[in-house]
């Protein structure tokens, strides 16, 4: 008599997957299954990451390149976990951007970090001993931790080791007349990561940046790139894999932009700061230095029907010590213009959800 399989249902968790190997991987609610960003506070942010089988959208500012910060920090992350990454750029040699990679902080550099960090702090220090050392993880490589999330160093590029020989693809579409090599391609890649009922034992990132770049000559086709954005979502749902696509609004008519956005599983969106704006500046703690803003219009809700609620939808982009991404709440300037915390340590002025200029 044949053994009855046990059913699991989609809204329970699967406790059959085995990911304590894989430290790129982390458990989440109702099964889901995350995927880390490569920057610690926009994990926080939405929840743990980003979920697998999920389409992430960011939208470019099209007076600065703030996208490429996100962009470089999950391909990055992808790397140093031994990840497999499909890049696609415009560009006419996109294995050049490989180069641009930020590389993870040493150990050393971590604990450094987190005792300036522990400098800004005023008010009940004394508790600390309370809370234990955070267990963030063991194994190390060469003083470098492989953990869930690693803060990135942009002024070190990353070290060749972590993708000469990883299964590392670079494409190139800017000569391309449709996309129809770009969507056999990407294809091809997640058939690799297709999901089974057994553990996941890889997953792959794909990341495409300025999809609808002026200089591809499908860029005047706006039904054809919405096809091929509805065709890479199916794909990456049953994949164990994560697709990140960066294209500039501005470019598209107003109604193709809105699709795109709607196809997204997960929203963001980015934009540029004035140089000098006095009345922001009067507003906003900390906006000297500020390098942009980030919204986070949509979160991934994957087996569930509860609505994810963000404590606020709009962030200010910041490099500690022109070195570390990081994220912060945006705070209401006090009188004696003290600054804020970041993410991960202070908590929101608003309980709003939804998207404005500024979102206190």
């Amino acid at each position: 008599m044949a053994a009855t399989r046990t059913r699991v249902s989609s809204f329970s968790r699967n406790l059959s997957t085995e990911t304590s190997h894989n430290h790129g991987l982390k458990h989440g609610p109702n099964g889901t299954m995350f995927l880390s960003s490569g920057i610690p506070d926009l994990d926080k942010i939405l929840g743990g990451g980003f979920p697998l089988g999920s389409l992430v959208m960011v939208m470019e500012d099209a007076e600065a390149p703030h996208h490429m910060l996100l962009l470089r920090n999950f391909m990055s992350q992808g790397l140093v976990h031994k990840q497999p990454l499909l890049y696609a750029s415009a560009s006419r040699d996109p294995k050049g951007f490989l180069g641009t990679l930020p590389s993870p902080a040493s150990s050393k550099e971590d604990k450094s970090r987190d005792l300036n960090h522990e400098k800004d702090l005023k008010i009940a220090w004394q508790y600390k001993k309370y809370f234990g050392e955070p267990q963030l993880n063991i194994n190390t490589n060469n003083g470098v931790q492989h953990c869930y999330c690693n803060d990135f160093d942009f002024r070190k590029p990353l070290d060749r080791q972590f993708f000469s020989g990883m299964n590392v693809d670079c494409v190139s579409f800017q000569d391309s007349p449709n996309l129809a090599a770009l969507q056999d391609r990407c294809a091809g890649f997640l058939a690799q990561f297709s999901r089974n009922e057994g553990s996941i034992s890889s997953v792959g990132r794909i990341a495409i940046q300025s999809f609808c770049s002026p200089q591809c000559k499908y860029s005047n086709m706006e039904w054809h790139m919405f096809s091929f954005i509805r065709s890479l979502q199916g794909m990456t749902r049953s994949s164990n894999a994560v697709v990140v696509v960066t294209f500039p609004p501005s470019l598209l008519s107003p109604s193709c932009s809105k699709r795109l956005q709607h196809m997204a599983d997960t929203l963001l969106s980015v934009r540029a700061l004035p140089d000098e704006d006095k009345e922001l500046a009067k507003i906003l703690t900390g906006y000297q230095d500020m390098v942009g803003l980030l919204n986070v219009h949509k979160v991934a809700r994957f087996n569930t029907q509860v609505p994810v609620i963000l404590e606020a939808s709009t962030f200010s982009i910041k490099l500690q010590k022109r070195r570390f991404l990081v994220l912060e709440c945006l705070n209401q300037a006090p009188v004696d213009g003290s600054s804020g915390s970041s993410y991960g340590t202070s908590g929101s002025c608003s309980g709003s959800t939804k998207a404005g200029p500024l979102d206190f």
